[in-house]
């Protein structure tokens, strides 16, 4: 039986990636691609019929983490693996918490990824060995919330956005260098100004240095 796949990622040299390695397969198929969240919940009303997703979870409009939880509550019976290139607490304890089945990293070869789709599909749980290693530690110590700084939190990737920008970096290298789209950088920054209550750029790095975040 063939297994029926969507991947949802805001780039699509990576979507191609991912394609390509799961090409090797003839128990796969991908059915369909979407570019965020949001698009995945459109595409999922024509077309639930589905085994897994593998989901990305920095996008523009909605990420992975919020499209995890809405897709499980809707469609309990698709599996979600997280297929990202990031591995900190934060997301892995969010994309948990969100119902994924498992978190795989981007890096993964070819035949890795097939086992992992296979393990999920039979009622295991996906992920890298450094993943699970950082579950175990979440699970033995309560998750620790984003160091405060005069009440001011920030996910770990706004702070490397904001690192990247007190630099003089563009959007589009700023991307880039993260491996996101320019799309994605100008949410982060949204939420940067949103919450460091700035209206520029300058004025978020002068903010973030008076108060050591970066």
């Amino acid at each position: 039986m063939t297994t029926r796949i969507a991947i949802v990622d805001d780039n699509t040299f990576l979507i191609k990636a991912v394609e390509e390695k799961l090409s090797f397969f003839e128990d796969l198929t991908v059915k369909f691609n979407a570019m965020n969240g949001e698009d995945l919940l459109k595409r999922l009303e024509s077309n639930h019929n589905l085994d897994l997703i593998l989901m990305d979870i920095e996008m523009p409009i909605m990420n992975g983490i919020e499209a995890t939880e809405k897709v499980k509550q809707k469609y309990p019976h698709i599996k979600i693996i997280m297929l990202t290139v990031f591995d900190n607490d934060e997301n892995i304890f969010n994309a948990i918490k969100a119902g994924a089945d498992g978190y795989l990293l981007k890096e993964i070869n070819a035949g890795d990824l097939h086992s992992g789709i296979l393990e999920t599909l039979n009622g295991g749980a996906a992920m890298n060995p450094s993943i699970a290693l950082k579950t175990l530690k979440l699970l033995r110590n309560p998750f620790v919330q984003e160091k405060e700084k005069e009440g001011i939190k920030l996910t770990n990737r706004e702070v490397d956005v904001l690192e990247q920008l007190s630099k003089g970096l563009s959007y589009n290298a700023v991307a880039e260098n993260l491996i996101l789209s320019t799309g994605t950088i100008r949410k982060h920054i949204e939420n940067i100004y949103r919450k460091l209550q700035v209206h520029n750029k300058l004025e978020a790095v002068q903010k973030a240095k008076r108060n050591n975040i970066i």
